[in-house]
C-alpha cells in the first residue's frame, strides 16, 4: 500500500513539474516608444492594413516558445480581418517572422487583444509591429 502511494505521488510530482516547464512566463510589456535599428536586407515588411498596435506583452518558456498578447485597433470605419501577414516580430538576432496562422475579425474602429504564437526560436522577441507602426 505504501509503495503504491509513493509511486502515485512521484508520478503526480513529475507531471506537475513537466507542466511548469512548458508554462509561459511574461518577458515584459513593451512601450511603443522603444526604437531598434536592425538591418532589413531582405526588406521583410508586414502586409499593408488598417491595424495599429496599441501595446503588446511578450511571453516565452524555457523550451523556446515565443508568444505575444497584442492589442490592436482597426483604424478603418469598416469591418476588417486581421491575419498573420499583418504582423511581424523582430528577434534579438535581427530576424523577422510572422506569427503562426490566425484570423480575427474587427468592426470599424474596434480595439481587440489577440494571443499569437511565433513558434520556437532561440532568440527572444524584441518588438512586434504592423505596417502602421513603422
Amino acid at each position: 500500500m505504501n509503495k503504491a502511494l509513493v509511486i502515485i505521488l512521484l508520478v503526480l510530482s513529475w507531471a506537475t513539474q513537466a507542466d511548469s516547464i512548458n508554462a509561459l512566463n511574461v518577458d515584459r510589456a513593451v512601450p511603443n516608444s522603444m526604437h531598434l535599428s536592425f538591418a532589413n536586407d531582405s526588406n521583410i515588411t508586414p502586409k499593408k492594413g488598417d491595424f495599429k498596435i496599441v501595446n503588446y506583452v511578450l511571453m516565452s518558456n524555457e523550451e523556446g516558445e515565443r508568444w505575444a498578447v497584442i492589442t490592436l485597433t482597426n483604424l478603418s470605419s469598416g469591418n476588417r480581418e486581421l491575419g498573420e501577414e499583418h504582423l511581424l516580430a523582430l528577434f534579438a538576432d535581427g530576424s523577422r517572422f510572422m506569427p503562426m496562422e490566425f484570423k480575427l475579425g474587427f468592426k470599424g474602429n474596434e480595439t481587440q487583444s489577440v494571443t499569437v504564437s511565433f513558434a520556437d526560436y532561440k532568440f527572444p522577441i524584441l518588438s512586434v509591429y504592423s505596417s502602421n507602426d513603422l
